[in-house]
């Protein structure tokens, strides 16, 4: 099937570009986050996508679009741009653009999506106002703005994939670092509960909530820490997924 070997393709590709630390790990994580979604001839979204991981592979799964956003890719030194093109050049893919802007300055005029995925993205759309959503109006209003706006471009039908870490976890409790996720500041982030809530005052239905697991664990990984309450001494990684009506 012309599929799996594009996603083989893809594999070895980030791997020789040292992009990823094993090929397996990689496997699992792109079957665990987006397995289940549909990409044939859809338009993809990847908000804060880096140097397009994440959009590279829903083009080698069919994707007839992906425009990934990337701010930093503008003039930054994190060389999102070169590992981007690198990448492109590696697959062939004509399909997958780079737009160095902020979601809050897309210009689209009138593109929708069906599907977008924000993968540890979401706190970064507004840092301060996410910091402080929980405890000012105005920082509330901030994302609402942004919740809207996710949804104004979604297809009907769509799907969103909002992955991050929650506020809560144990090691935060106990002000002291996270062995599993050193570098994690905590009060920046939010529950996915929260996130649900805002979503779906914006119009997005069903959400579902799934906690994460370590890669080099896999499936035995789901089914033994695959759960809030373990998640919660671990990472506090989850995912959230909701549909556009």
């Amino acid at each position: 099937m012309r599929t799996e070997q594009d996603i083989d393709l893809y594999l070895d590709a980030v791997i020789t570009e040292g992009l990823y630390p094993s090929r397996g790990k990689l496997r699992f994580e792109m079957d665990r986050l987006l397995g289940g979604i549909d990409f044939k001839n859809r338009r993809v979204l990847d908000i804060g996508g880096g140097f397009g991981l994440y959009s590279f592979y829903a083009a080698c799964r069919g994707a007839g679009k992906v425009v990934c956003l990337e701010p930093e890719a503008d003039g930054s030194s994190s060389g999102a741009t070169d590992k981007f093109h690198r990448l492109e050049r590696l697959l062939g893919y004509d399909n997958v653009e780079l737009r160095p802007v902020a979601l809050q300055a897309l210009e689209l005029e009138g593109e929708t999506f069906d599907v977008i995925l924000l993968h540890h993205s979401i706190n970064h759309l507004d840092e301060t106002a996410c910091i402080n959503l929980l405890e000012e109006s105005k920082s509330r209003a901030v994302y609402e703005e942004i919740c809207s706006t996710i949804y104004s471009l979604s297809n009907r039908a769509a799907k969103l994939i909002v992955c991050d870490c929650s506020r809560y976890n144990f090691f935060a409790l106990l002000g002291i670092r996270n062995p599993f996720a050193p570098t994690i500041e905590w009060h920046k982030h939010q529950a996915p509960e929260v996130w649900a809530s805002l979503l779906g005052e914006a119009g997005f239905v069903n959400p579902g909530i799934r906690w994460s697991s370590f890669g080099e664990l896999r499936n035995w990984g789901r089914v033994l820490i695959g759960n809030r309450m373990m998640a919660y001494l671990l990472t506090s990684h989850f995912c959230l997924t909701m549909d556009a009506p």
